[in-house]
């Protein structure tokens, strides 16, 4: 059995293919039921693009399973159009390897309980072996990124004999199925920057085991919102744009030292841009990220939405907001990334002192920054799957789907007759167009005028890894949070009418989601 899309075009080349999917997932949920082995779907319009990627997410399971867990956070994943997400290593107890003990879940640490209940030594292994303990099926893949510091406290670097075979390229023969199919990728202390007292050991961590140093590139020990008149006329201690530009200038030094590769995330100010602009000019190691909300607010949405508004780091100014879609148009921002964060809304409804920093984002990110950056005409929609797939998908270390590539090696030549599966001959035919006096090839990849070529993902040697996002480029919707599939509701975007969505995503192959 399959599903058939007729007519859907390729993102990068635009030409037009009818996609035959092998079927359903186990892990597969849908909010339609349009999508059933057999199904024959008109995808006029829509467009077929890899999966999205996101390098910056914080699922709370183990620890606070009442904001995320791993089932909720996945179909979220799922949902936006991501098959490939980071887990950050805010879990409780951290993923820095340690081992959790007995002690600790009679103690009730939170998640050590989890943890042990579920029969594993630490975070790491409880992560990577999820479904099988769990006995669910995930719809999206994940990798994980370890803790820079042991109990991500500051206090000490955490110890790579914890975590290291966990790292691809290390002690490989002893790696288990569930080590390799979600890896250590990366090192960080994401929710606060590296401190410097231990900054140098973190980098030789990171040298040690070939990983990248994801930066929270923010440090304040004081206030709650940008400093600026917003904060002033809300009467809440304001966060200085230089605290953003002290630990961006700190690490852009820090890698020219060590050539070690760092990667900001969220970068919110004119002044942090400009300083990695520079940095890149002299190819230093270094890329970044921003998120969807710091192109889309600015501290003025904190009169309107209140605490759903506070993150860290904080909305800027209107001037930094254009800033941050400037570095976007000119290559100087690397991919976007939400850095989801999930809190409860009686969390959220604490005020400005109190409440939790962050918001969701993966469910609306596409639509959102579509609105902003393609609507707004600042860059194409093919740029921003780079920059939402290709570019966050290398930085994790791993291939985008090449469809294209498909499309050339494996669709088949063009159906003809009455059957839309019967398949041409491969032989190559020619003919003369004996008025223009040219050669016309219908070649083995089967192109005529007006019928598409087939990519039966089914026939393809390397189909499950094979991983897409369908997507309707045009559509105008309305966020709506109480229908997500996350845990949470702790967004901004509600109520937002925007532009493009995703449709279905689809993982090795197979329907994961859909809502076609």
């Amino acid at each position: 059995m399959s599903i058939t899309l007729r007519n859907i075009k390729v993102w990068n080349t635009g030409e037009i293919i009818d996609l035959k999917v092998p079927g359903l997932a186990d892990a597969y949920f849908a909010d339609t039921d349009t999508v059933h082995d057999g199904a024959d779907i008109d995808a006029t319009g829509l467009t077929v693009a890899p999966g999205f990627a996101d390098p910056h997410v914080h699922f709370r399971d183990p620890g606070q399973t009442y904001k995320e867990s791993m089932v909720s956070g996945c179909r979220a994943s799922a949902s936006g159009g991501y098959t490939n997400v980071l887990i950050m290593p805010n879990t409780l107890p951290a993923l820095d390897g340690q081992t959790v003990t007995d002690a600790d879940a009679q103690a009730d640490k939170p998640g050590a309980r989890e943890v042990r209940d579920a029969g594993f030594g630490n975070v790491i292994d409880f992560l990577q072996n999820y479904d099988a303990a769990h006995g669910v099926k995930l719809p999206v893949r994940y990798d994980l990124c370890v803790c820079a510091s042991k109990d991500r406290a500051g206090k000490e670097a955490s110890d790579t004999a914890d975590w290291l075979k966990y790292v691809p390229g290390f002690d490989d023969e002893a790696k288990t199925p569930a080590m390799n199919e979600h890896p250590v990728t990366a090192i960080s202390d994401d929710g606060a920057a590296v401190p410097e007292p231990i900054l140098d050991e973190v980098l030789a961590n990171a040298k040690a085991s070939d990983l990248y140093l994801i930066e929270h590139c923010e440090h304040h020990d004081t206030g709650a919102v940008n400093e600026g008149p917003v904060s002033h006329k809300l009467g809440v201690p304001g966060i200085p744009e230089d605290t953003e530009l002290k630990i961006v200038a700190r690490d852009i030094e820090a890698a020219r030292r060590t050539g070690i590769h760092v990667h900001f995330q969220h970068v919110s100010t004119a002044i942090s841009f400009e300083a990695i602009r520079k940095a890149k000019a002299e190819g230093l190691p270094i890329t970044c990220e921003t998120a969807p909300h710091y192109l889309a607010l600015s501290d003025e949405a904190l009169l309107e939405y209140g605490t759903l508004a506070k993150m860290n780091p904080p909305l800027r100014s209107e001037a930094d907001r254009k800033a941050t879609i400037a570095a976007i148009a000119d290559g100087t921002v690397d991919l976007l990334a939400t850095d989801h964060a999930p809190h409860t809304m009686d969390e959220k409804a604490l005020g400005f002192l109190e409440a939790p920093n962050g918001i969701i984002g993966l469910e609306c990110a596409y639509g959102v920054c579509h609105k902003v950056l393609v609507d707004g005409g600042h860059i194409s929609d093919e740029r921003l799957i780079e920059l939402m797939s290709v570019a966050p998908e290398a930085l994790m270390g791993h291939e985008a789907t090449d469809i294209a590539a498909l499309v050339e090696d494996w669709a088949e030549p063009a159906p003809t007759g009455n059957d839309p599966d019967a398949v041409i001959a491969e032989e190559t035919e020619k003919t003369t167009d004996a008025a223009a006096g040219e050669s016309l090839e219908a070649d083995r990849a089967g192109k005529r005028e007006g019928v598409n070529r087939l990519l039966d993902l089914s026939r393809v040697d390397d189909a499950a890894h094979v991983d897409l996002a369908i997507l309707n480029t045009d559509e105008e919707w309305t966020v709506d949070p109480e229908s997500f599939h996350s845990a949470a509701r702790n967004t901004p975007f509600g109520g937002w009418k925007v532009t493009g969505r995703p449709l279905a995503t689809i993982i090795g192959s197979q329907f994961m989601f859909s809502r076609l």
